[in-house]
């Protein structure tokens, strides 16, 4: 290596090993954690069996949140004293929080708190330690090898800088501009001393232009750090949640008891009516439809059995007028022949010449065939009327003034919706008629009762059928619901409601558990069906585990 580089390539070393590493932009890799210049409020926390108390400071006050322990339900009504450094202090409910003057949190260190909580029938003491950190200071600028070479003409640069480069050059990338005026100030430099044959002189300037030119792009001040509690997902998977946002997605858990229970089987299943308590009104004549005293009665009135719904006002076809006006005319022929042999025989019979028997076969006769022409006059005004069969609700209805209805044709369709059915389906061939429940969609249960199963068909699936036994249920006709029955075997487990099972990112079932006022863990469970409104867990929550049951879809959608 020739001499003349030496200086220059141990300036260069220190240059790139002084200077900080600036981090790309653009890209963003997973769950990453939250910046360094954001951190939650001093806070502390205390626990006991019956509540849990977190305490968080800021601005020379204290704010308290206080729940109960097994259900992380806001306790609003009590009473919360505390020993703090200043003394004794009652804490002033506030909403769902109690709060206080601290102006003793303003002075770093740890400090002893003792709360003492009262609420109804429950007291209890509580301790914690707070403690208030050091003020942040701002970082010192990196103070490297190449800074403190070029530190007297680094100055003199900036300035220069300043005034013809970046005004000039106004929004642009300063460090980028900086770097390459200086640059171009390195070469005119290193020229004018290599014509003159100073080469060492030279290299030196260079290098003590370029040690300044990374100090400048690449020296950073710290940013200002900012307090805030946000809820947040960690590297590790679990969740943080201040009790804030707890409140604001209304978290609530349940601790897990493990207990036996029987084995249930999930069948599929539709609502249908109950058969004693529906009905069809259907047309025996086809017909025009028009409305009755009062008008059609709409989708969803109540109406009672023999309530008459419509009227159907039969209309015959072309051809068929033509053979009712044929058959009138026979018959008016009929008619006045048989007329003239009732004249004939009244007037023979006086004589003696034709039988009493005789004369009042020909009178019947007569009364017949006008019997006979007067019903066929009356075709067209024999309107039907459409009764209700039975009393209920008014489910479907098909009906509209003038619409010509065909035979057999469904007008309404009448059901009692406080008798409904399950129709289910079994493929498993087990014993379903211990018991059955299915989900009334707000987190509850309806029970149903067993009626009756039919034999498999072709395809081994085994009709089943139960009888919702509360009435008024939210149940719609024709509804798919997925029924829950239990069978005879037990299995050990611990019951939680539904909602307290989610799926994962990865598609497996996982719970939250809470391990600690504000901290939230997601555990991969293992589950079996058991009622309608409650899962079995079999797997991945321990006895005592805090279990969240309202509000884990919310804190896993947390990032």
């Amino acid at each position: 290596m020739p001499p003349f580089l030496r200086p220059l390539l141990a300036v260069l070393l220190v240059v790139f090993a002084t200077a900080p590493v600036a981090a790309h932009e653009g890209h963003v890799h997973g769950d990453e954690p939250p910046p360094a210049n954001v951190q939650t409020a001093p806070r502390a926390t205390a626990v006991s069996e019956v509540f849990q108390i977190v305490a968080v400071t800021g601005g020379g006050k204290l704010t308290l949140y206080l729940d109960r322990f097994a259900t992380n339900e806001p306790v609003v009504d009590a009473l919360v004293d505390v020993e703090t450094p200043d003394g004794p202090a009652t804490a002033i409910a506030q909403g769902e929080v109690y709060t206080l003057d601290a102006p003793w949190s303003l002075t770093p260190g740890a400090h002893d708190l003792l709360f003492t909580v009262s609420a109804g029938e429950d007291i209890d003491f509580l301790t914690a330690t707070l403690t208030i950190p050091e003020p942040l200071t701002a970082a010192p600028a990196p103070q490297g090898a190449g800074a403190m070479i070029g530190a007297a003409f680094a100055q003199e640069v900036a300035e220069v800088m300043a005034t013809d480069i970046t005004e000039r050059l106004r929004g642009n990338d300063p460090a980028f501009l900086a770097i390459g005026a200086l640059g171009f100030l390195a070469g005119v430099l290193m020229t004018a001393l290599l014509r003159r044959r100073r080469l060492a002189a030279g290299v030196a300037a260079t290098a003590v232009v370029m040690v300044f030119a990374g100090s400048f792009a690449f020296a950073q001040t710290a940013p200002a750090t900012v307090i805030r509690d946000v809820a947040q997902r960690l590297p590790d998977g679990r969740v943080f949640a201040p009790k804030p946002a707890q409140r604001i997605l209304a978290i609530r858990t349940e601790p897990a008891t493990e207990a036996d229970h029987r084995r249930s089987l999930e069948l599929p299943g539709r609502v249908i009516p109950d058969p004693n308590a529906s009905g069809f009104v259907q047309t025996a004549v086809g017909g025009r439809l028009s409305a009755p005293e009062g008008g059609f009665p709409s989708l969803g009135a109540t109406v009672t059995a023999g309530q008459v719904l419509a009227i159907v006002e039969p209309s015959l076809a072309a051809i068929d007028q033509s053979s009712i006006r044929q058959a009138q005319a026979e018959l008016d022929q009929e008619i006045a022949i048989a007329e003239r042999q009732v004249d004939r025989f009244r007037k023979l019979g006086a004589s003696g010449a034709v039988s009493k028997t005789q004369l009042d076969e020909a009178e019947i006769n007569l009364t017949g065939l006008r019997e006979r022409r007067a019903a066929l006059d009356d075709v067209k005004l024999g309107a039907e009327a459409l009764v209700a069969p039975i009393s209920g609700v008014i489910a479907s209805a098909n009906a509209a003034q003038g619409l010509i209805a065909e035979t057999n044709t469904i007008v309404f369709h009448i059901v009692d919706p406080a008798r409904l059915w399950i129709e289910a389906i079994s493929y498993s061939g087990d014993d379903v008629a211990q018991a059955a429940s299915v989900s009334d969609g707000a987190g509850g249960a309806i029970a149903l009762g067993f009626a009756g199963a039919g034999f498999a068909d072709g395809s081994q699936a085994q009709p089943v059928l139960f009888r919702i036994e509360e009435g008024g249920s939210t149940l719609r006709l024709g509804q798919m619901v997925t029924v829950v029955v239990a069978t005879s075997a037990a299995i050990t487990g611990i019951a939680m409601p539904r909602d307290a099972v989610i799926r994962g990112t990865n598609g497996e079932y996982i719970v939250y558990v809470h391990t600690s006022p504000e901290m939230f863990e997601p555990r991969p469970v293992r589950m079996a069906p058991l009622d309608g409104a409650r899962v079995l867990i079999v797997a991945g929550v321990a006895p005592g585990d805090r279990v969240v049951t309202q509000g884990a879809e919310l804190l896993n959608q947390l990032r």
